[in-house]
């Protein structure tokens, strides 16, 4: 029998064992009645099981899984794919709100957690991943043949759940299609767990027939299983085909059955590989000259003319001098030689053809590193580097890197481009390298060109430093010394531990000062780095929005809207409020968060980071008179009589006698509601203060109007007598006890100091006030009006230094941990340049992520092309010049998750502009780089000939 159970009829159910069936007790108007369901599961009238488990326990039993299986990472472990449209509702069924994600991170926001929230959300249907998979919704599929949409987001788009996690929810669910993913371990010297998501796809070519076919498998299977899977799809013996690696229609290489993985034969996404039959009958036709020959596997290009390098040598022999094959007999020479990215390193430009001028092909998704790589290969220091022997320099023993493989990569693969004329290069044994020491870019998803940038640059540095063992030194506190000793003593010992070509030209210093709020230990340290991640000057500070309340009644509640630090206090907030309201010497405000109509929390700590509140928050002030401070606070609610339900703000005053009455009470309840009586058209108040008549009305206002009002005052019957019942309330709003005008309340005997009314309106009372005062406060922050201001702003480089370089308190996040305190403490930071490198990289931070958006920033940064002086923020005066010339940017357009990376590179001695679109380049104006889509900005030293000559005698970073 199938039962339909509504859960508009069910008032209370209770899941009970017996004989191994389950029971539900349903309660129906009184009359209780068992349903015994069959272990399989009823089903609902949306095709779903209804297995006895309420909302609390799915969640709890999901979050067991998701722990356990945490505890139990593994390779092979299977995971499914859930499309987020689905798993939100589900969310939102078991009440988990956005930010407490059972798949994400945990919300710390109370109130939600304790179920706050009195919406009910509907249990969702079956699981539905028809909109992330390619072929449509196939319920009864496996997964087997069904992929996924390509450029999928996780958390966006989808989640990933454990195996246990899904047969529980396809359990109570059904529906689908199944979506399985196994996890992987990738890295060889950082290794980590990753979801394959997205499997290797192979385009298999049939020589025989030229037909097309294609193949799905995780790139960490064999050789062998590549075989199998072939032979399998063919139906050929194995011993009787052979396969190419067959990338851009060309034989690069013959793959042989071993245990070789997929992504270590450098077998990129959306490649073609080659079958064929070595029977003798079905040779292949394909990879043939006219004659019937086999052609080169991979075409050598003619000697090449000399080539002049901006900053680096003349090659008088068309050749480099620094052949691929460094250690012959070793195992760093295996892989150099390797052909795959497209021609002969050792072989230089066509006569005629400039050299730097090769794109890089796009392998999948792999704009963002072609993009990094472009800016870095024509950086002129580098490029003179690595087109001279720089074997001696490899480091193969430092654990921090990667057995000089990296370096040995990118030497290679700059050689390439430098001379490949204009043949795009495909990047393949490098990604491969990459994929090897840094799991995070391996696949084939979309990245972050500076994070990319980041690790390079590291990498780079650690297989080239020249520091074999690395001392270890014992860093001192500054202690008050000098700061020039201080640096001159920081840089030393780093250059101790880390000496390379890196450091030697991308490698500054800066001088970071933390200050504790609380005892003010003051602590100087010296620090390097090798790029500047600045901030846009939106992305520091934060707009926000507080309703001010009156205490004393004397006017209306105003909306302020007002630009604090993002990692400030809330005596920021104060500061600014106070300066946009016109807050007098003898007054004060205090902050209050109202939720469901009622004061959440004070806000009372000066300290308290203004990172505790949310945007979508409703934030208010309260304005007192300081003397008024430490008396009895009353907080007034208001209730709707008929329906017995809170609405509007709750208004806050003071009592200031030390022993008031009922009546006082009503007086000051009258007093802080008179600027919303409604007195005709107008929304003004006019009352007495010291004695002296304010005059409030509008223009609006009648002169008999306001003539009643004065005559009011002056007959001693005010117009803001109290009509609406009062009553006297607990802290939940849940009990109500009526007191009398002469029910006297001591100061000294109220808990806390703290009394609570509640005022129960009708509509008499909602014609002789204007409510709408107390319902509409605006929201912290409205994301969607902010966003629009913020493209149309244009900003400057320097504004962005400044912002950079402003003095801010730490992030809650990322407390310093005082000496003197003994305690992590929320300093105050500040960060100044002290000695500059050749080569200087600005990362604009253009992606924000916030507790509930993530967010690209679209603002133009105006840069300098020529002659940035960044002298006025050098702190050091070392006799460098700091004027510089941009050489490269690394461009983003589009949105999160997505978009596309381009490059503009300078080549010096030709002092022109070249667009690098992946394997695309094209000349471009200068006038025609500043675009809004700059991310990361390249700049060099300009240096007088005065300064050139003095600077070949000693490095530009040495400190005397």
């Amino acid at each position: 029998m199938i039962w339909v159970i509504s859960r508009f009829i069910v008032e209370a159910y209770k899941k009970v064992s017996d004989s191994g069936k389950d029971k539900i007790v349903e309660k129906t108007g009184g009359n209780s009645s068992i349903m015994t369901i069959p272990d399989s599961g009823c089903v609902m009238e949306n095709g779903a099981s209804c297995l006895p488990c309420t909302p609390e326990e799915e969640k709890k039993i999901v979050t067991d899984l998701r722990n356990e299986s945490e505890r139990n990472l593994k390779e092979g472990n299977l995971y499914f794919v859930i499309s987020s449209s689905w798993f939100r509702k589900w969310e939102r069924y078991v009440g988990i709100d956005g930010d407490e994600n059972l798949i994400g991170n945990q919300s710390s926001d109370s109130r939600h957690i304790n179920g706050a929230s009195s919406v009910v959300a509907e249990r969702p249907g079956p699981i539905d991943n028809s909109d992330i998979v390619e072929n449509g919704s196939d319920s009864d599929g496996k997964g087997n043949d069904i992929q996924l949409r390509r450029m999928l987001i996780e958390g966006q788009d989808y989640v990933l759940v454990p195996q246990g996690v899904w047969e529980k929810l396809h359990g109570w669910y059904k529906g689908g299609p199944e979506l399985p993913r196994k996890m992987i371990l990738q890295g060889v010297y950082h290794k980590k767990f990753d979801v394959e998501v997205y499997p290797l796809c192979l385009k298999l070519v049939d020589s025989r027939d030229e037909s097309q076919s294609t193949i799905w498998l995780s790139r960490k299977a064999s050789l062998t299983e590549l075989f199998q899977k072939v032979c399998a799809l063919k139906g050929i013996e194995q011993d009787k085909v052979r396969i190419w690696d067959y990338f851009n229609k060309r034989k690069y290489a013959q793959l042989s059955v071993s245990n070789k993985t997929l992504e270590e034969s450098n077998l990129q996404m959306d490649q073609d590989i080659l079958l064929e039959l070595v029977d003798g009958l079905q040779s292949s036709k394909i990879g043939m000259d006219s004659t019937g020959n086999d052609l080169a596997l991979v075409s050598l290009e003619p000697s090449r003319s000399p080539l002049t390098i901006a900053g680096g040598p003349t090659l008088s022999n068309g050749h480099s001098g620094y052949r691929s094959n460094l250690y012959p007999g070793s195992s760093l020479g295996s892989g150099l030689t390797d052909m795959d990215d497209g021609i002969d390193a050792c072989n230089s430009a066509r006569k005629g053809e400039k050299g730097g001028l090769a794109g890089l092909q796009n392998l999948g998704n792999t704009c963002f590193m072609n993009s990094a790589l472009q800016c870095l290969v024509h950086t002129p220091p580098l490029v003179e580097y690595f087109l001279k022997d720089c074997r001696a320099e490899i480091n193969t023993d430092n654990p921090l890197g990667m057995h000089g493989e990296l370096a040995l990569a990118f030497g290679d693969l700059l050689r390439k481009l430098w001379s490949s004329g204009r043949t795009a290069i495909a990047p393949r044994v490098f990604k491969g390298k990459l994929a090897r020491f840094a799991p995070q870019f391996s696949g084939y998803n979309q990245h972050d060109s500076q994070e990319l940038l980041a690790f390079l640059l590291d990498g780079l540095h650690e297989d080239l430093n020249r520091v074999k063992q690395k001392p270890y030194i014992e860093m001192k506190d500054s202690d008050g010394r000098p700061d020039e000793e201080v640096a001159a003593e920081c840089w030393k010992n780093h250059k101790a531990r880390n000496d390379s070509v890196i450091v030697d030209v991308c490698q500054g210093q800066y001088k970071s000062t933390l200050v504790c709020p609380v005892c003010s230990k003051i602590s100087i340290t010296f620090d390097p780095f090798m790029y500047l991640s600045l901030p846009l000057p939106s992305t520091i500070t934060r707009t926000m929005t507080v309703t001010v309340f009156y205490g004393d009644g004397s006017r209306l509640p105003m909306p302020f809207t007002v630009s604090v630090l993002k990692n400030g206090f809330c005596k920021d907030l104060l500061l600014a409020l106070g300066s946009a309201c016109g807050l007098k010497s003898d007054e004060s405000l205090m902050l209050a968060e109202v939720y469901e109509n009622k004061i959440y929390r004070y806000l009372e700590m000066p300290l308290e980071p203004l990172a505790s509140i949310k945007d979508d928050e409703h934030i208010v002030a309260f304005r007192f008179q300081k003397k008024e401070i430490g008396k009895t606070r009353l907080v007034i609610f208001h209730r709707w009589q008929e329906k017995a339900e809170l609405f509007g703000t709750p208004l806050v005053t003071y009592l200031v006698a030390d022993q008031s009455s009922g009546a006082d009470i009503e007086a000051a309840v009258s007093k802080v509601l008179s600027p919303f009586k409604k007195i005709s058209s107008a929304k003004a108040y006019v009352g007495k203060e010291n004695g002296i008549l304010l005059d409030g009305l509008d223009e609006e206002c009648s002169c008999s109007d306001a003539q009643s009002v004065e005559n009011a005052e002056l007959e001693g019957t005010s117009c803001t007598d109290l009509s609406i019942p009062l009553r006297l309330t607990d802290d939940r709003v849940m009990n109500f006890n009526a007191f009398k005008k002469d029910t006297l309340f001591e100061s000294g005997k109220i808990i806390g100091k703290l009394l609570r009314v509640v005022l129960d309106w009708t509509d008499k009372e909602q014609e002789l006030y204007d409510s709408s005062y107390l319902k509409d406060i605006p929201e912290v922050y409205k994301a969607g009006l902010a966003a629009k201001k913020t493209r149309q702003e244009a900003i400057s480089l320097s504004s962005c230094l400044d912002a950079f370089l402003i003095e801010e308190p730490l992030g809650p996040d990322d407390m310093w941990y005082c000496p003197r305190c003994k305690e992590h403490r929320q300093a105050i930071k500040k960060l100044d340049l002290w000695m500059l490198p050749e080569i200087i990289v600005f990362h604009l931070k253009r992606f924000t992520y916030g507790r509930y958006l993530k967010n690209k920033i679209d603002t133009f940064v105006n840069f300098p092309i020529h002659d940035l002086d960044l002298s006025k923020y050098v702190m050091s005066k070392d006799g460098q010049s700091y004027l510089y010339e941009l050489y490269a940017i690394s461009n983003h357009y589009g949105g999160l998750g997505g978009g596309h990376y381009t490059a503009y590179a300078k080549l010096i001695d030709e002092n022109r502009w070249y667009h690098f679109d992946d394997s695309h380049v094209s000349a471009v104006n200068e006038s025609d780089i500043k675009t809004s889509a700059a991310y990361l900005l390249f700049y060099k030293r300009v240096r007088s000939e005065s300064k050139v000559e003095a600077g070949e005698a000693s490095h530009s970073h040495s400190i005397s």
